[in-house]
């Protein structure tokens, strides 16, 4: 499969995973960006997990999974958007829950990722 291919049906995939996990959040806690938080928390594991175990695999996979799936399924465009938001409306301290949590939860699950992925 042409590499170009991979990506764009992995991104497709991860942006409907997105927003089907967001659809699903949205709802749990309205006043915080819980799926966002969500999202980027499980797309830290993931690609860490991905980038252990798909070391040997075919650059169409590889890139389709990383950079597709995965890239059309974390957001950090959007916590970037919604912390500067909740800045601006005078929510300092939810903005800065919000980086401490997001930039925590991504790079612990970063590295979970990576021990499961590399002793499995």
């Amino acid at each position: 499969m042409p590499v170009w291919l991979a990506v764009a049906l992995g991104g497709a995939t991860g942006s409907l995973a997105r927003y089907a996990l967001g659809q699903w959040l949205k709802v749990a806690v309205p006043a915080f960006p819980l799926a966002t938080l969500a999202v980027n928390s499980l797309g830290g594991f993931a690609i860490g997990w991905l980038f252990a175990v798909s070391a040997d695999q075919p650059p169409w996979l590889r890139l389709g999974l990383m950079t597709g799936v995965m890239g059309g399924f974390t957001t950090f465009s959007a916590f970037s958007l919604e912390t500067l938001l909740l800045w601006q409306e005078g929510r300092m301290w939810v903005a800065l829950l919000n980086v401490g949590l997001n930039l925590a939860l991504a790079l612990g699950g970063c590295a979970l990722g990576l021990w499961l992925g590399r002793s499995g």
